[in-house]
C-alpha cells in the first residue's frame, strides 16, 4: 500500500477507535472502580496497540492487493492480540480498569472494521471488470464466398424443424421469405453462446438468422461484433428479442389497476436500475448471467448501431420483434464496460467550436445516442428541439423531467465550472450544429453557450424562425453582453410565469 493509503487507513481506524469508545460509555460499560480518565487512557493505549499490532498482522495491506480472508484473518489476529494482552495486564495495574471494558471495545471496533473490509472488498469486486475490451479486426472488402443454390428439400425440412422448435409456423414462413431460408447462402443459428459464431467461415454466408431471443443471450454487444466480422459487406443479420413494451403492458393488464404499477415500477427497478448501477451490475449478470433482461427498441436498435449496422426492417411476431439489419461499417471501439448510469456527460459544441461534456439526467433508454439519425430519418426530420417528432427514445420518466427542465439540473455543475454562462444559445451536439447554416455556425462559436437560451421567449415554430430568434440574440449580445443578458433573463422569467414555458 501507499504511503498516502496506509496513512488514511489508520486516520480512519483512529476515528473507529473515538466512535467505540463513546458508544462504551454512552452504554455504562465503564464500571466506577476507576475514573473516566483513566479509561480514556485505556481507550487511547489500545488505539495506538490495535495500529501497531495491525501493521505486524498485515492488516494495512492494499485491499487490492488482498483477499476478502486475508483482511479478515489479519483483522482476527490483531483484535485476538488485543483482548489478550487486556486479560493479562489490566489486572496487574493499581487503577482498577475492567478488562471487560477492553474486550467490549475492541469488539466494536472488530465489528465495525469488518463492515470497513467488506465495504473495501465489495468495491474491487464491484469496480473490476475482468472482461478485457473486444478488439475490432479490421478488414478491407468482402464479397460473398458460398454460391447462391437452392437448398434440397431434405435441408428445408430439417431447418423447418429446428426454426419450429424455438419459434412459430408463422415466425417461420415470414423468415422464409424475407430471410431466403430456402438458400444454401443463409445460416441458422440458434445458440445461447456466441461462441457458436466462431464456428462460422468468414463470408461464407450472406445472410445469418439468430433465433437466440438476445433478452437470454450474455454479452450482446459481443455477439453483434463477432457477426459482424463473420458477415460479407452488407450482408443481412435477422435477430429477435421480447420488448420492454410488451412485459410493460403485459404486467398492467394482469394486476389490479394502481397495484399493477406498484408491481411493474419494482419489476423495472430490478431488471433494468440494477443493472446500470456502478456497485450493483457485475453482482446482477453473475446471478443472472445475462438471461431474462429487459430490453427496449431503443437499446436493441442502438447496439446493433453501435456494432456496425443498419436497421432495414423491424417485424413484429406477436410478443417477438424480428430485426433485419445489414452490416455496413466497422463496429465503433468497443468499451470494456458500457454503463448507463442515471447521470449522462454528452458532448456538445461550444465557443471556438471546443467540445465540452455536459452533465444530464438520462431521459432516453441505453445506446440513444447512436440511432439519432434513424429516428430523424423514420419521422421526418428534427423539430426545433434537437428532437425527432414522436421520439420513442424517450423514457416515460424521461418525458415528465424534460418538460419541467429536471433533467438540465446537472448541468449546474457546468455552469460552476464555467463551461455555460446563465443566458445564452443552447450547447449543441455535432449533430444538430452541422444543421444550422455556416454564418450562423460561425456567429454561435463566438460566444459561450448558456443555460437559458432566447427561444423560452420568441417561442419559434420553424428553423428559419429558430436561427432568427438565436441570431438576433447574438447581435445584441456581441453588442452589450451584460445588459442583453440581463434583458432575456427577466424576459425569460416572464415567459415562464405568464406562457407556463416548459423545457423542450
Amino acid at each position: 500500500m501507499t504511503r498516502e493509503g496506509w496513512q488514511k487507513r489508520v486516520l480512519i481506524d483512529f476515528i473507529v477507535w473515538l466512535i467505540a469508545a463513546l458508544l462504551c460509555m454512552l452504554w455504562r460499560w465503564v464500571a466506577d472502580k476507576s475514573e473516566i480518565v483513566h479509561y480514556w487512557a485505556l481507550f487511547g493505549v489500545l488505539a495506538v496497540l490495535w495500529v501497531v499490532v495491525g501493521f505486524a498482522v498485515q492488516l494495512y495491506r492494499s485491499y487490492k492487493d488482498t483477499w476478502f480472508w486475508q483482511s479478515m484473518l489479519s483483522l482476527v489476529a490483531d483484535a485476538g492480540v488485543l483482548i489478550g494482552l487486556s486479560w493479562w495486564i489490566l489486572p496487574q495495574i493499581p487503577y482498577n480498569l475492567s478488562p471487560r471494558v477492553a474486550m467490549w471495545t475492541i469488539l466494536v471496533v472488530g465489528a465495525i472494521e469488518t463492515v470497513v473490509v467488506l465495504m473495501e472488498h465489495y468495491w474491487k469486486y464491484a469496480t473490476n471488470m475482468t472482461v478485457p475490451a473486444m478488439q475490432i479486426e479490421q478488414r478491407k472488402n468482402a464479397h460473398v464466398t458460398r454460391k447462391d443454390e437452392k437448398r434440397s428439400k431434405s435441408s428445408i425440412d430439417s431447418i423447418h424443424q429446428s426454426v419450429l422448435s424455438v419459434t412459430t409456423e408463422a415466425d417461420y414462413y415470414m423468415l422464409r421469405k424475407k430471410a431466403r431460408l430456402d438458400s444454401r447462402q443463409t445460416k441458422v443459428v440458434c445458440d445461447h453462446n456466441r461462441f457458436a459464431f466462431l464456428q462460422i467461415p468468414d463470408y461464407q454466408y450472406k445472410t445469418l438468422v439468430d433465433l437466440t431471443l438476445l433478452n437470454d443471450a450474455k454479452g450482446i454487444n459481443r455477439r453483434f461484433c463477432i457477426v459482424n466480422q463473420k458477415l460479407p459487406d452488407e450482408g443481412i443479420y435477422v435477430c429477435c428479442y421480447r420488448p420492454q413494451e410488451y412485459i410493460k403492458s403485459k404486467i398492467l393488464a394482469k394486476y389490479p389497476r394502481g397495484i399493477n404499477w406498484i408491481i411493474y415500477s419494482l419489476y423495472f427497478f430490478r431488471k433494468r436500475v440494477i443493472p446500470r448501477l456502478m456497485l450493483t451490475s457485475r453482482l446482477y449478470y453473475d446471478v443472472t448471467k445475462g438471461r431474462k433482461r429487459m430490453l427496449s427498441k431503443t437499446e436493441v436498435l442502438g447496439r446493433l448501431y453501435y456494432c456496425g449496422f443498419e436497421v432495414d426492417e423491424i417485424v413484429p411476431m406477436g410478443h417477438i420483434e424480428y430485426v433485419f439489419a445489414h452490416r455496413h461499417s466497422q463496429p465503433y471501439p468497443q468499451e470494456q464496460i458500457k454503463v448507463y448510469g442515471p447521470l449522462i456527460k454528452l458532448p456538445r459544441v461550444c465557443k471556438n467550436k471546443e467540445i465540452k461534456y455536459f452533465y444530464k439526467t438520462r431521459t432516453m433508454h441505453p445506446y440513444a445516442e447512436y440511432i439519432q439519425k434513424y429516428v430523424f430519418d423514420a419521422r421526418g426530420g428534427m423539430d426545433i428541439a434537437d428532437k425527432s417528432n414522436d421520439d420513442w427514445r424517450i423514457t416515460t420518466w424521461g418525458k415528465f423531467m424534460r418538460k419541467y427542465w429536471l433533467d438540465e439540473l446537472p448541468m449546474l455543475f457546468n455552469w460552476l465550472k464555467g463551461d455555460v454562462k446563465l443566458v445564452g444559445v443552447r450547447p449543441l451536439s455535432k449533430t444538430m450544429f452541422e444543421t444550422y447554416p455556416e454564418w450562423l455556425q460561425e456567429k454561435r462559436t463566438k460566444c459561450k453557450p448558456g443555460l437559458i437560451p432566447p427561444f423560452y421567449i420568441d417561442h419559434p415554430e420553424t428553423f428559419d424562425e429558430l436561427f432568427a430568434s438565436e441570431d438576433k440574440y447574438l447581435t445584441e449580445y456581441l453588442a452589450h453582453p451584460v445588459r442583453t443578458d440581463i434583458k432575456y433573463f427577466f424576459l425569460t422569467m416572464r415567459s415562464i410565469l405568464t406562457r407556463k414555458t416548459h423545457s423542450a
